[in-house]
């Protein structure tokens, strides 16, 4: 390596990392594939939050559903939980998942707050979380029918998350789903 090149070299590796950085802000963080879209949900058999019995993937079949990853640790899941309340009320099949929680905890949380939920999974160690990919709360799925996932939205599900993304989804899976 000549002598003027090494003068260079910094300032190539700078212009490097640049654009590396560059291109990384650019990118939308909320859209994360998942490489479970189109596929059925993960197999589980998990304790169900608050009540007796297992519940398994069976649980989630027969209608279109939103499977909602929460945890009491989760201050974006508290940001979010007023909104799911209003999507509970207006009959959307709400499921969730709490994640990495203790039940004590998540049982006094949906206490206080009101519960969304037709049931939740208490996913304790994560391994359900794990097959799922989550990077953490919430994250909600997008469930058909049949328990094939079509959808996964990372962060706060709000109503501009619903009205633009969600319901055009949810709306066109419900009618295919009643076509059959």
């Amino acid at each position: 390596m000549g002598p003027r090149l090494k003068l260079f070299l910094p300032l190539i590796l700078f212009a490097m990392l640049a654009i590396t950085l560059f291109r990384g802000l650019s990118l939308d963080p909320s859209e994360m594939p998942s490489a479970l879209i189109d596929r059925p949900f993960p197999v589980f058999n998990l304790p169900r939050l608050g009540g007796p019995g297992l519940l398994s993937q069976a649980d989630l079949e027969g209608q279109v559903s939103l499977l909602n990853v929460w945890a009491t640790w989760c201050v974006a899941c508290r940001v979010e939980h007023p909104y799911l309340k209003q999507l509970a009320q207006r009959g959307i099949p709400l499921f969730g998942i709490n994640y990495k929680d203790n039940d004590v905890a998540a049982q006094r949380w949906l206490d206080e707050l009101g519960d969304p939920y037709r049931f939740n999974i208490a996913d304790h160690e994560g391994t359900l979380g794990l097959d799922l990919g989550v990077y953490g709360a919430p994250e909600t799925y997008l469930v058909d029918a049949k328990g094939v996932i079509r959808y996964r939205h990372v962060g706060v599900v709000d109503e501009g998350v619903w009205k633009t993304v969600l319901e055009p989804l949810y709306q066109t899976l419900t009618v295919e789903s009643s076509a059959q």
